[in-house]
């Protein structure tokens, strides 16, 4: 156990009590801990949680932390670029897993579980970490069997299976997007990969609208909804086959479109390659493109953009 003490001055940016004779004295034990700081109204917060076990490597960690808040205490730096330097410190080692509790911090979003290829205890350990730090949840890609054993621990979390996706709130979720995202399919059976991305970027606090089955083989039904179109923020383009309609409706808005190619289609769909490519090669300026079936970054993506 490693005890320090710092004495700030009155004059000092940090927030902490208030000093009976010109200066306050801030008192806490390092051992595995992490660090939670945020900037708010110019003073800086720094919140220590000793109760819980981190291996965070003292070699490197702990060292840098106090060189750190000597150079914030003596003005050597300011507390932006101690903020910027303390996001990359904390991690949690679980052995099979690293947990970067501060994602969020750098991110604007906490970490999300990839479910496939874990087993059901070991996203559960996950999990748990990220609840108690107050962290919102969210699994991807997490199959049937294994979200019942998991909504048995977290009975109050959400499944849906069509994406294959389950959520579970610690807090609401602030809205944190300008405008609304709308997610566009080219056939029902995009569906899946367009829940995806609708209920990731929900999950990150935009307003989202959906329109579905409304690809090129009847273009009229797009074009039906022109109005929505026009007036969503970013739109999100999902599509087999082909892989055309994310040109078509580049070529109707000002508006950011992220495409996304998915697996639907016969033989020499090639799995999502020939929508992949269609899309990547595409004549309407403002389209980007996220890999194939990926709904998730394609929610993520259009949350940073919605946010600007």
């Amino acid at each position: 156990m490693l005890q320090i003490e710092i004495i700030f001055d009155d004059t000092s940016p940090i927030h902490g009590r208030q000093p009976s004779e010109g200066a306050s004295v801030l008192k806490f034990s390092l051992n595995h801990i992490l660090f939670d700081c945020r900037c708010q109204d110019r003073l800086f917060f720094l919140t220590i949680d000793p109760g819980t076990e981190y291996n965070i490597p003292k070699e490197m960690n702990i060292q840098r932390l106090e060189a750190l808040l000597r150079n914030l205490r003596s003005g050597k730096i300011s507390v932006d670029r101690t903020l910027a330097q303390l996001k990359s410190l904390p991690f949690e080692d679980l052995g099979y897993a690293r947990i970067d509790h501060h994602r969020s911090l750098r991110k604007g979003f906490p970490e999300v579980i990839w479910g496939e290829g874990k087993t059901s205890k070991e996203i559960l350990s996950i999990m748990e970490e990220l609840r108690r730090k107050g962290q919102n949840l969210l699994v991807t890609r997490l199959d049937r069997r294994k979200a019942r054993e998991i909504r048995r621990a977290f009975p109050k979390s959400r499944y849906h299976p069509r994406p294959r996706l389950l959520m579970f709130l610690t807090h609401p979720v602030r809205r944190e997007g300008k405008g609304t995202i709308l997610v566009i399919t080219a056939g029902t059976t995009d569906i899946p990969v367009a829940e995806e991305a609708a209920l990731t970027a929900q999950m990150m606090g935009n307003p989202v609208e959906t329109l579905y089955d409304v690809g090129v083989a009847g273009i009229h039904r797009l074009l039906s909804e022109r109005k929505r179109l026009e007036t969503a923020r970013v739109l999100v383009v999902i599509a087999g086959m082909e892989g055309a309609l994310p040109s078509v409706v580049g070529g109707l808005v000002d508006r950011p479109v992220i495409a996304v190619p998915t697996s639907v289609g016969y033989g020499t769909s090639f799995g999502g390659i020939t929508a992949l490519l269609a899309m990547l090669n595409s004549c309407a300026s403002g389209v980007a493109v996220v890999n194939i079936d990926n709904g998730f970054g394609a929610g993520y993506i259009a949350s940073l953009m919605n946010r600007m």
